[in-house]
């Protein structure tokens, strides 16, 4: 043991202590427990000392004297062992007692001495006397202990139970006898507990025995052939025997002899604490006693120091106390780590340190920091892999950036590769240590190692590192393949895209891919990277769109309850921005969804689109209808522009056109045919609202000069006017004719006025127009539309119109307002001569007496007689024959009350003003309406109500 180095990692507390005056006899016993240590005399007494060495009190517990005690570490209980010196026929002297620590009662004035809870006579007539030699106590669920008395005959006394009550067992063990038939003395005792197996070590001076107490009768098993004497026993914390003999030290477990050190010396005492081993060794030659502690884990001497005639080993308070023959205390303590530490770093003993802190359970922070500075001890010295494997244990603990900065020279990129790999494989890496760990392999080119970390457990687990940096790292690198794993397995299918379009250029592969993908998945990668698969691959670009907007997927992923599944269904207007370079395949697009789906909740967008799309001239992204800032434009707005600005520039137009590529002409021909069948077909009568955006396919049309469906939008809207305009624009005056014959009529729900637009427009046009004028006076004059005054006025302006175009018409108007005259004359003279008939009957009823002459009842028939009632109309009734408060004649009441209703309706007409202006509207003569309300007395008689109700 030469070579184990030696260390003051203990040193000397409360130096020149000894053993209190007040215990003046000598010193027997002692053992450690909850704070105090318990000293037993030979004069029978027990003191309790406490931390400084001092009394706190004695008692006498026998006459004689203390032979072996210990203190309890579950219960403040102390268990003595004495000899009371009353011998007798009948019992033995020596007795077992136990001292409850918690109650003291008084003894005197003067003294103090623990309560007896029990004394306990040791020897009997089944277990005759014997020489003690050794005593151990060990305590199972309290209040159940098992004593271990062992005799100088070899054999065992064992009491189990509840002593304080006396409720205990007595059995007795014997061990072998030695090889010449003696009985050996029993040296030392240990107990060792395994779950609820109790077991029992006894040793000799020439054996080693084992009992196993659970079974009955307790099994016996020699463990080995030597022994050791007294004091040279001991348990370690795990509960293996320890004995020590000249030669060396020797631990022994159930199954036999464990590990044996060679510590020459004879020893007198051994010990254990804290995980150390203690030795008192006996030099042989000076005699001369030595105190060496072991660390049998790190293979060193703790402390080593000579020490005096030691009578007694105890350990409390974290310290080893040694009480000599001269009462004397020794008190040793271990150092704290730090000082420890600091004496090996001095030393350049790393490793002792490392061993040192991991065999003391030291903290991982604490074991971390140690690490570093033998890292930095072998980093400074140019050992770079034995420093990096230093720094590697201290992950997780130390800041990885103080390691890498250190190894970041291009010499020692494998060290930082190593700890950086470990840094991954603890899940601590930052995405920064991934981008510097996949550079280290790719300037490696160490292709094996990549794709070890990339393609770690064949794709299964979690990924250890940063998704996006490992895949930004890969492609720069060129590891497209690498790249492509890692955003597969993430999930991350934007990026595996992303890899495959923009940097392979595999369309085909990514198509596949996006087929592959759930729904949800499949729309935003296709949103994301449409515009790239549109420009090369538009045909199944489309074809993937469709089936994913028609619901073509798999229908076990996509399908819910109806609602959820139409909320699921992406919308075709989310795809329409990657079609901006690809118009053509858009409107392919939208037309087969159009036909695949009916009541798609886009549908007036897809139509908006398709409009824009189908009357354009050159073949464009539709970008006025997908602007969020687009400004609708009024109908009044588009009124007043130069509406018709197409069609004048028309000619020109389509000069240029006979010049462009007859493909060309006939693809605009066929989308704006295309179109207005959509206007058509997306506004029909049956329908309130278009399925589309009024104004904006008025915009478009208007834009791009499309007559045919400007002309059907303005109809539908009725605005009249703008579809007569449309045709002066072009001159056609045969469709600006057969406009108003369709539009004008008001029994259709037309508008009259637009024959008076008509004329005037005649009027303005400054040229010959006769056979038009002609055709268009004989419809008015037919249907009687506008007064001749009005005919007139409008074709007057126009120089180039003689009168032979209005004679015959006038001649025609002039006759008809003659017999119109000639009938109204005859009407007035027969009102004036009704009127005067009227005006005399009134004054004779006013000045004349009546005469009435009838002589039968005109309700009843038979003759009148009194009393009976004469009314001015000339009929008479009989009283009885009239009802009650019969004011009216019965035959003239119903002709007099449909009068006043007439009245009364009249007068009420002339307050509803909203039923004169809409027949004045509806009227070919307005002032044949207003002539109506003056003649009967409506208009005249109108009062205004007073205001505020006054």
């Amino acid at each position: 043991m030469y070579q184990w180095r030696k260390f003051e990692f203990f040193e000397e507390k409360a130096a020149g202590r000894g053993v209190p005056a007040e215990i003046a006899a000598g010193v027997t016993c002692c053992s450690g427990g909850r704070g105090r240590v318990a000293v037993g005399c030979d004069d029978g007494t027990v003191g309790l000392l406490d931390r400084g060495f001092r009394l706190s009190y004695g008692f006498q517990a026998y006459a004689s004297s203390v032979l072996f005690l210990q203190q309890l570490k579950q219960r403040n209980v102390l268990i003595t062992v004495g000899d009371d010196d009353q011998p007798s026929s009948q019992s033995s002297a020596i007795c077992l007692k136990v001292f409850d620590l918690d109650k003291v009662q008084e003894e005197g004035s003067s003294t103090t001495s623990p309560f007896c809870v029990q004394i306990l006579r040791i020897f009997t007539k089944q277990f005759p006397q014997a020489k003690i030699t050794s005593f151990v106590v060990l305590e199972e669920a309290p209040p159940i202990l098992l004593i271990a008395i062992g005799l100088d005959n070899g054999s065992i006394y064992c009491i189990k139970g509840d002593i304080a009550r006396e409720r205990i067992t007595r059995f007795m063990l014997h061990v072998e006898a030695a090889s010449d038939g003696t009985n050996s003395p029993i040296t030392g005792l240990g107990f060792r507990v395994e779950g609820q197996a109790h077991q029992l070590f006894a040793v000799t001076p020439s054996s080693i025995t084992l009992f196993s107490l659970h079974d009955q009768p307790p099994r016996r098993q020699t463990l080995d052939q030597i022994g050791c004497e007294t004091n040279a026993v001991a348990m370690s914390d795990r509960t293996d025997l320890i004995i020590g003999r000249p030669e060396a030290v020797y631990f022994y477990e159930v199954d036999g002899r464990g590990p044996c050190w060679a510590f020459d010396g004879e020893k007198k005492f051994v010990g254990w604490f804290r995980g150390y081993l203690l030795c008192i060794i006996e030099d042989q030659r000076s005699q001369n006693n030595t105190l060496n502690v072991y660390d049998l884990k790190n293979r060193l001497i703790a402390h080593s120091m000579p020490v005096g005639d030691v009578s007694h080993f105890v350990s409390e308070w974290g310290y080893i106390i040694l009480i000599m023959s001269d009462k004397k205390i020794l008190c040793i303590g271990e150092k704290d780590m730090e000082s420890k530490l600091d004496m090996l770093f001095k030393k350049n003993l790393y490793t002792v340190a490392i061993n040192l802190v991991q065999s003391q359970q030291a903290d991982p922070a604490s074991t971390a920091e140690v690490l570093r500075k033998y890292g930095d001890h072998l980093y400074g010295k140019q050992e770079y892999d034995e420093a990096m494997s230093q720094y590697i244990h201290t992950i997780g603990y130390l800041e990885p950036s103080y390691v890498i900065q250190k190894f970041l020279d291009a010499k020692r990129i494998y060290n930082l590769t190593n700890y950086l790999e470990k840094l991954h494989d603890r899940g601590l890496a930052s995405k920064d240590h991934t981008t510097l760990l996949l550079n280290c392999y790719t300037k490696l080119k160490d292709v094996e190692k990549l794709n070890h970390f990339i393609k770690d457990e064949d794709g299964i687990g979690e990924i250890k590192f940063d998704v996006e940096t490992a895949i930004r790292v890969c492609r720069a690198a060129g590891y497209h393949e690498h790249a492509m794993f890692v955003a597969k397995k993430a999930g991350r299918h934007e990026l595996y895209l992303k890899i495959l379009l923009e940097d392979l250029g595999r369309y085909d592969e990514a198509l596949q891919y996006i087929s592959s993908l759930e729904a949800n998945q499949a729309g935003l990668t296709v949103k994301e990277y449409g515009k790239i698969l549109v420009e090369h691959r538009p045909a199944e670009t489309v074809e993937i769109l469709l089936r994913l907007c028609t619901d073509g997927g798999d229908p076990i992923t996509r399908r819910g309850s109806n609602s959820m599944h139409l909320l699921m269904i992406p919308s075709p207007m989310d795809f329409v921005n990657i079609f901006v370079h690809s118009p053509k395949y858009l409107m392919e697009f939208l037309e087969n969804y159009t036909k695949a789906v009916k009541d798609s909740p886009a549908q007036t967008e897809i139509h908006n689109t398709l409009l824009e799309l189908y009357i354009s001239k050159d073949l464009s992204f539709p970008s006025t209808s997908q602007e969020n800032g687009f400004e609708e434009l009024s109908i009044k707005e588009i009124k007043g522009k130069e509406v018709a600005n197409g069609y004048k520039s028309g000619p020109r137009d389509k000069a240029n056109m006979g010049k462009e590529d007859m493909s060309t002409v006939k693809d605009i021909v066929d989308r704006q045919r295309k179109g207005l069948a959509l206007l058509k077909s997306a506004w029909t009568s049956e329908m309130d609202d278009p399925l589309y955006d009024v104004d904006l396919a008025l915009i478009i049309c208007n834009t791009n000069a499309f007559k045919d469906g400007l002309l059907f939008l303005y109809e539908k809207l009725k605005l009249y006017k703008e579809v007569i305009s449309c045709y002066k624009q072009v001159h056609d005056h045969e469709g600006l004719i057969a406009c108003c014959k369709k539009l004008g009529d008001s029994s259709q729900g037309g508008d009259p006025a637009l024959w008076g637009d008509l004329l005037k427009y005649f009027g303005e046009l400054g040229e010959d127009c006769s056979k038009e004028v002609k055709e268009v006076l004989t419809y008015i004059e037919k249907e009687d539309v506008l007064p001749p005054i009005v005919v007139l006025e409008a074709l007057s302006k126009n120089p180039c119109l003689t009168l032979s175009v209005v004679k015959d018409y006038i001649a025609r108007k002039l006759e008809q307002e003659s017999k119109l005259i000639e009938e109204d004359r005859k009407s007035i003279d027969k009102y004036q001569d009704e009127t005067e008939l009227m005006k005399r009957e009134i004054e004779d009823l006013r000045t004349n007496a009546k005469v009435f002459q009838l002589s039968k009842c005109t309700a009843c028939t038979f003759t009148l007689d009194l009393p009976a009632v004469h009314f001015m109309c000339m009929h008479s009734f009989h009283l009885r024959c009239l009802g009650d408060n019969e004011k009216e004649c019965p035959e003239c009441a119903p002709e007099y009350r449909s009068v006043m209703e007439a009245k009364q309706k009249l007068e009420h007409n002339a307050r509803d003003h909203d039923l004169f202006f809409r027949q004045l509207r509806g009227s070919k003569d307005g002032f044949s309406v207003v002539a109506d309300y003056f003649s009967k007395g409506i208009v005249s008689k109108t009062a205004i109500p007073p205001e505020n109700g006054r």
